[in-house]
C-alpha cells in the first residue's frame, strides 16, 4: 500500500488529537529535551497488519523519530512479541502514541478475524472477501487488513464495476432490463455482477449470464441448487446469513466466493501496546 493512500487520514487523526491546544499533558510533564525508546508489542496473539501505518505516524509526527519494525504485515504474532522499537524524542513518541495504537489495533483485529474465516474454508479454494461495509476514510486501510488476512478485496468503491442489487432491479424494472441498461452503458473492461434473491431470478440471469452472481441469503441446500444451475457460466458469490459456524457449509456448496460485511463492520481492536523502555533527560 503506497503512503500516499495513508498519509491524508494520519495527518487528520493527529490534528483531531492535537485540537487548539496541542499535548498538554506531555507539555506539563515531560522534560525538555527527553529522550525514549519505546516497544510497540502485541498484548495478544494474532495477525499483523498496519505496522507500516503506525510507524508513518510517528515519522508524521516528528520525523527525527527512528522506527525499527521486528515484524511484517501479514504474519501471525505471538501474544508479548515485539513488534517494532521506535527512539527519539520522549515528547514526540507519546504525541503519536495513541493514533498509532488505534490505526494498528484495528488493522489487526480485522487482519486476524478474516484469518479466521480463510482457516474454517481452507481445503475448499473459495476466496474469502469483505465488502463495502467499512468505516467512512479507512476503507483502503481495512481492505488491506483482510488481505493480510488471507482474504480477498471486494469493490473499493462505487466506481470499480457494475453491482446490480435488488433495489436496481426494483428500480429498472427487472433483472433482464438491468443487465440491458448496465451492458449499454458501460465499456467491456467493466464487470458486471448481478445479485439474486430466489433461483426464478438466476434462472431469468441464466438467458444473458453475466460476469458475477451473488447469490444473497441462500441456505447450503438452495445454493447446491444454484451452482448446479449455473454449471461454470458466471462466478458465483455467496453474501447474507453467513457466519464462521457455517462458512464451511457455505463454501462446500460449490461457490467462488463468499463476502462477509461483519469482517470489517464486527471486528474487534487487537490489543496492541506501546511500552517506555528507556528514558533519559
Amino acid at each position: 500500500m503506497h503512503p500516499s493512500v495513508y498519509r491524508p487520514l494520519i495527518e487528520t487523526a493527529i490534528r483531531e488529537d492535537l485540537g487548539s491546544r496541542g499535548d498538554v499533558t506531555t507539555a506539563a510533564v515531560v522534560p525538555d529535551g527527553a529522550v525514549a525508546k519505546a516497544s510497540l508489542n502485541a498484548r495478544v496473539e494474532g495477525r499483523l497488519a498496519g505496522l507500516e501505518v503506525a510507524a508513518e505516524v510517528f515519522r508524521f509526527v516528528d520525523s527525527s523519530l527512528t522506527v525499527e519494525r521486528l515484524a511484517v504485515d501479514g504474519s501471525d504474532m505471538a501474544a508479548g512479541s515485539a513488534l517494532a522499537t521506535i527512539a527519539g524524542s520522549a515528547s514526540s513518541i507519546l504525541i503519536a502514541e495513541r493514533t498509532a495504537l488505534n490505526l494498528l489495533g484495528r488493522m489487526c483485529g480485522i487482519a486476524t478475524l478474516t484469518r479466521s474465516v480463510v482457516r474454517e474454508v481452507a481445503g475448499t479454494g473459495v476466496a474469502v472477501a469483505e465488502t463495502r461495509k467499512t468505516t467512512p476514510g479507512l476503507r483502503a486501510l481495512e481492505k488491506y487488513a483482510v488481505r493480510m488476512g488471507g482474504g480477498a478485496n471486494h469493490r473499493f468503491g462505487l466506481d470499480d464495476a457494475v453491482m446490480i442489487k435488488d433495489n436496481h432491479i426494483a428500480v429498472s424494472g427487472g433483472v433482464t432490463k438491468a443487465v440491458a441498461a448496465a451492458r449499454a452503458a458501460v465499456g467491456h473492461m467493466t464487470k458486471i455482477e448481478v445479485e439474486v434473491d430466489t433461483l426464478e431470478q438466476l434462472a431469468e440471469l441464466l438467458a444473458d449470464p453475466v460476469d458475477v452472481v451473488l447469490l444473497d441469503n441462500m441456505d447450503p441446500a438452495t445454493l447446491r441448487r444454484a451452482v448446479e444451475m449455473v454449471d461454470g457460466t458466471m462466478i458465483i458469490e455467496a453474501s447474507g446469513g453467513i457466519t464462521l459456524a457455517n462458512v464451511r457449509q457455505v463454501a462446500e456448496s460449490g461457490v467462488d466466493v463468499v463476502s462477509l460485511g461483519w469482517l470489517t463492520h464486527s471486528a474487534h481492536n487487537l490489543d496492541v501496546g506501546l511500552d517506555i523502555v528507556i528514558t533519559t533527560a
